[in-house]
């Protein structure tokens, strides 16, 4: 099977979820989405309130080994078991989600273009990015909404970690993309990545 895996990254709250879902609904069964979240690393060893103040946007929060693992075994034809994290309680959640193999594999995370192994194994590398005052807004109300987090606890994440490890791991990683986005609403950019993906699935 011809395999294309593209790399979506970008920070918190850029679109790069808006940008991933958009083309899941372009190309639906013919794609597969893989979150770089659940594979944050199991913590079930530590409390409640010490995986509350883990710095999860630090690469070594995740467990990229497996998910390296996951997407060889997805390119060479077979279906994989993937962990599923809850944000509720930060933590895996003792689910997994089977993944069957699909021509076109999207793996979707903040980190995802920081890692070198994983560069090597995308066939395209996109970065979405957004103004931080945008970021930090979608992101208050995406964990207030679905992730059960108060404001103060919001704030004092994002100062203490999603903000310096943005600049130190994310912002950085922007230099590997063979695009980038100001938007993950930007029709143009779209329609251009979508043609190239039917071009090479075509091929």
């Amino acid at each position: 099977m011809n395999v294309q895996i593209i790399g979506i990254a970008g920070g918190s709250g850029s679109g790069k979820s808006t940008f991933t879902n958009r083309l899941k609904e372009a190309f639906q069964d013919r794609m597969a989405v893989i979150y770089h979240d659940n594979y944050y690393k199991d913590q079930s060893n530590l409390s409640l309130e010490q995986r509350a103040r883990t710095n999860y946007d630090h690469p070594d929060a995740l467990e990229t080994d497996l998910l390296l693992e996951h997407l060889k075994a997805l390119k060479e034809g077979q279906a994989i078991e993937c962990p599923v994290y809850d944000f509720n309680v930060h933590n895996r959640s003792g689910r997994v989600e089977r993944v069957e193999p699909k021509p076109l594999i999207l793996v979707e995370g903040i980190l995802v273009l920081e890692d070198v192994r994983l560069l090597e194994l995308f066939d395209l590398k996109i970065f979405v990015d957004a103004d931080a005052d945008e970021r930090i807004l979608r992101r208050i109300l995406r964990d207030v909404k679905t992730r059960g987090r108060d404001l103060e606890g919001i704030i004092n994440q994002y100062l203490t970690t999603v903000k310096p490890m943005h600049y130190h791991y994310v912002e950085p990683s922007r230099s590997c993309a063979d695009l980038v986005l100001n938007s993950g609403m930007n029709d143009q950019a779209f329609a251009m990545v979508e043609a190239w993906i039917r071009r090479r699935l075509s091929e």
